[in-house]
């Protein structure tokens, strides 16, 4: 007979991955959900784009930054010690900046929080890819899900609280319900046995795998590492673009009242589904024909935002930011599975989190960089055409015929030969 997984722990991933979906979901709104503090900052505080855009430049570089080291913590200690200080570093730095006037050290104070946001982004990645072996893509694209379309769940009422109580008691308020939410859940937290893959295989379920698992430094040697982290970055930047710039683009091509309340929904809900979307495309279709389709898709939307997004009919703008959410958010679960598929998962975690760095980059492309174009050309079309090049560019360095595994091709984890008999 074949032997079963243990049942306790079959159940229990479930509930870890269910778990891993809300953490995300709240420490998304530090990322998604800026654009709307930014405005209400600005207006109340009187706090300069350039002021603000530099809050933003140093979230995304604390959310990155620290992935690589908490995520070789979370490896060799286990995810759960880590992951509750993250967690309160997440409400913490909400509740400190709620009191300060400075954007310096409110700057300080949301790039504090970043620090557990970043964390626990990549130690929920990783449990996710850990206890489904079998079901990586849809696995992970479940629980990226939380954070690229959590927000839709929060952007409403955080807008509302912003309009009646400020944005400090605002602040204040949300930095109870972050811990509130996130203590209990990351206390849930664990990573699967070491001989966990191989009951996979034992139990007759298949899984696709490399032949060795990887550490950081030896996995930062290999083409195909340089590959991804080129495509990352690339790609990475559009969605990037979409959260620190939206309203300011949609001023530009004067979309406003109850059409852009539809585009604060549009755009995380598009941005959750795509990841969901690309996690199961990607499990059947193969990661790298996903990300070159996908990713020449969302060239083609950028392109066409670029071009003919200021038109007579204002629905088409909400057309192409769904569309750009519900491509945008692929690279996230398609590059994380890759990883996992490519360089194994013992030291997923401190892998990813080091890819993940490649965000602060991006950051640059949809931060200041487009900034500069927007200053020089006076539009947003410019840097939406950059991007779009940048889209194009990704899918060219990701295709099956630029991107393989390095020795060889993904194998299938075989069945012993007394389980194909009894087949």
């Amino acid at each position: 007979m074949r032997r079963n997984i243990t049942p306790f722990r079959g159940y229990y991933r479930r509930v870890l991955i269910g778990s891993a979906l809300g953490v995300k979901m709240v420490i998304s709104i530090y990322q998604y959900s800026w654009f709307i503090f930014a405005f209400r900052l600005n207006l109340e505080q009187g706090w300069s784009p350039a002021q603000l855009g530099l809050i933003y430049t140093v979230l995304l570089f604390a959310v990155t930054l620290v992935q690589p080291f908490s995520g070789m913590i979370a490896d060799a200690h286990g995810p759960r010690k880590i992951s509750l200080l993250s967690a309160c570093l997440v409400g913490g730095g909400i509740l400190l900046g709620s009191y300060v006037s400075s954007p310096l050290v409110f700057c300080l104070c949301y790039g504090l929080g970043g620090l557990g946001v970043g964390a626990l982004n990549g130690i929920s990645t990783a449990a996710a890819l850990k206890w489904f072996p079998d079901k990586r893509g849809l696995s992970i694209g479940l629980v990226e899900f939380g954070f690229g379309g959590g927000t839709m769940f929060f952007n409403y009422f955080l807008q509302s609280a912003l309009d009646m109580y400020g944005w400090r008691d605002t602040f204040f308020y949300m930095a109870f319900f972050m811990w509130a939410v996130l203590v209990p859940l990351t206390m849930i937290y664990t990573y699967p046995p070491a001989d966990w893959e191989q009951k996979f295989g034992q139990a007759g379920r298949p899984i696709k795998r490399n032949a060795a698992d990887f550490r950081p430094i030896q996995m930062v040697a290999t083409n195909q590492w340089l590959i991804i982290y080129l495509g990352f970055i690339l790609i990475v930047s559009v969605v990037l673009m979409f959260a620190s710039h939206l309203k300011m683009i949609a001023q530009e091509f004067h979309i406003s009242g109850p059409l852009f309340s539809l585009v604060l929904v549009a755009f995380p809900i598009g941005n959750g589904l795509s990841r969901i979307v690309a996690g199961l495309v990607s499990d059947v279709l193969g990661r790298e024909r996903t990300m070159a389709l996908f990713f020449s898709l969302l060239g083609c939307c950028m392109l066409a935002l670029g071009l003919f997004g200021a038109t007579p009919w204002p629905w088409l703008f909400l057309v192409f930011v769904f569309l750009a959410g519900l491509l945008g958010g692929a690279p996230f679960v398609l590059y994380a599975v890759t990883l996992g598929d490519y360089f194994g998962s013992r030291h997923f975690t401190a892998n990813w989190g080091l890819t993940v760095t490649g965000k602060a980059w991006a950051g640059l492309i949809a931060g200041w960089f487009s900034g500069f174009l927007v200053t020089q050309f006076g539009t947003y079309n410019a840097p939406l055409l950059t991007l779009a090049a940048c889209c194009f560019g990704a899918a060219l360095v990701s295709n099956p015929w630029s991107l393989r595994p390095p020795g060889g091709p993904i194998r299938r984890e075989p069945l012993p030969s007394s389980q194909k008999d009894e087949k």
